[in-house]
């Protein structure tokens, strides 16, 4: 599956998608995440944003939804996108 970071920021920030991707250790993950504004917490950025490096180009911070915490992963490296059905209420919390 081919998507640009475009088009993964889109669909992440107007849905919640299990993303299948492949770790760099090679393991295979899938990730219940979400760039929803009403799902993602606020915040505040305490220092200056900088210019992305080409990794951090290549990469994709999202909101891990079963852990309650930020997770990043590879663009390239994504291999399914499923939109998300169980009921995001329902899933376990986890201080932040």
């Amino acid at each position: 599956m081919k998507l640009t970071k475009e088009e993964l920021v889109a669909a992440l920030k107007a849905h919640t998608y299990n993303v299948t991707f492949t770790k760099v250790n090679g393991e295979v993950r899938t990730m219940p995440c979400t760039l929803n504004e009403e799902i993602v917490p606020k915040y505040e950025r305490k220092t200056p944003v900088k210019e992305a490096t080409e990794k951090e180009k290549a990469t994709l911070s999202v909101w891990c939804i079963d852990k309650n915490a930020w997770r990043s992963f590879r663009v390239d490296s994504v291999t399914n996108l499923e939109l998300f059905t169980a009921d995001i209420g329902n899933m376990p919390k986890v201080a932040v």
